[in-house]
């Protein structure tokens, strides 16, 4: 018998799935890239590194909130016209950044252009078990999630250097520009009539009544919270203690996006093999490893090497968490997988105003350690979340 008929798995994934992938990495090229650019973001506004940082605490807190609250809004929408709206809204704004004259213009600028990661992502990742075959599903979404990791491997970098050389507008243009082609792709490439089944009151209200589902929620919450109080400053940090030029900066993010890309392959390789719960103790496992040896980063060379298993779980843990999602309840996936995300940009917000708040008080060299604590509270949870009975969910 033909292997591939003994194993759908194993079956090519459709071609419209590179649309959403494309998309995803535009959405994390456009959500990362402040990172990079916020020494010119300050220099250039005049204002200090933790006033910078909040326009990464107040965009997550908005892509927090939007990303449940607009999956009930859009839930019956056709999934081609909401996608290629998203991202056009996503070019429209991004550009409009880009021509903000002063930091409080571009702040209300930037909140309203980060609504499109909260739409964008989890209905893409929502919509694909309408495009693929339930044995093709765990693949499916981490491929799809692939795009954050490309997004960290080709668009941060990339966006650090035009910052660092062009200024940080040009860099918002240039990923405005990408936000354009995205959304003519998928509008070229997605069908008509997907539209994942409505999610109700009684499915929010199951959503949330899941013990399984709501802890691995509160994983999201507790690793992404403890890599953005150190990731959100990566610029100035490595300004202060090692004198990194726009160019070393960029090359290190490269490293740490090519890590993220390659852990994101091996997860989307391994995942059915080792189950969900095991890939994300282990993404998280590889993440704390580099913050427990942070202190020894006292090059830039020593740096990336200690970056690369923080980049190996960085994207890999979000991938299993959204296959681990759905692998609970299948039924309650638009729901949850928004939750989802609204925990993770919930964690970004706190970790870079804990980080903030953390080096407007002198503790710039303990962010690693704060960070660290709240990865090993993540994998406490997660070793919890695996204890809980699923028979309840749908």
């Amino acid at each position: 018998m033909n292997n591939r008929l003994a194993n759908p798995s194993k079956e090519p994934l459709p071609r419209v799935l590179w649309s959403l992938l494309f998309g995803n990495f535009v959405i994390g090229t456009g959500v990362m890239v402040v990172p990079g650019t916020l020494n010119d973001i300050g220099t250039s506004l005049s204002v200090s590194v933790p006033v910078a940082g909040q326009l990464i605490t107040a965009a997550a807190a908005m892509m927090c909130i939007g990303a449940p609250l607009l999956a009930s809004v859009v839930a019956g929408w056709d999934r081609r016209r909401l996608l290629a709206l998203t991202m056009l809204w996503y070019a429209l704004f991004l550009g409009l950044s880009a021509l903000m004259p002063d930091f409080s213009s571009l702040m209300v600028v930037r909140v309203l252009a980060v609504i499109a990661p909260a739409i964008f992502t989890p209905q893409a990742a929502a919509c694909i078990g309408l495009l693929v075959t339930p044995e093709q599903r765990g693949r499916a979404i981490t491929f799809v999630f692939l795009g954050w990791s490309v997004a960290s491997v080709v668009g941060v970098p990339m966006g650090a250097w035009i910052g660092g050389t062009l200024g940080w507008r040009a860099a918002f243009g240039v990923v405005a520009l990408l936000s354009a082609i995205s959304a003519a792709w998928v509008w070229r490439s997605l069908p008509n009539g997907i539209k994942p089944p409505a999610f109700s009151r009684a499915a929010w209200g199951e959503t949330l009544q899941s013990r399984a589902l709501m802890l691995c929620v509160a994983v999201t919450l507790l690793y992404s919270a403890g890599q953005f109080i150190l990731f959100s400053y990566f610029a100035p940090y490595f300004k202060v203690h090692l004198q990194v030029t726009p160019v070393e900066l960029s090359v290190l993010f490269a490293c740490f996006g090519a890590c993220g890309l390659l852990g994101n392959v091996l997860m989307s390789r391994h995942i059915d093999r080792i189950g969900a719960p095991g890939a994300v103790m282990w993404a998280v496992a590889s993440m704390a490893l580099s913050l427990l040896v942070w202190p020894l980063a006292d090059t830039i060379t020593v740096a990336a090497l200690i970056c690369v298993p923080w980049g190996l779980g960085c994207f890999a843990s979000n991938s299993a968490q959204q296959a681990r999602l759905v692998g609970i309840a299948p039924l309650l996936a638009s729901g949850s997988i928004a939750l989802n995300s609204a925990a993770m940009y919930a964690g970004q917000a706190l970790g870079a105003g804990s980080g903030g708040w953390l080096i407007a008080h002198g503790q710039m060299d303990a962010l690693h350690w704060f960070g660290l604590t709240g990865l090993l509270a993540a994998m406490a949870m997660s070793w919890w979340a695996t204890r809980q009975p699923t028979h309840q969910t749908r």
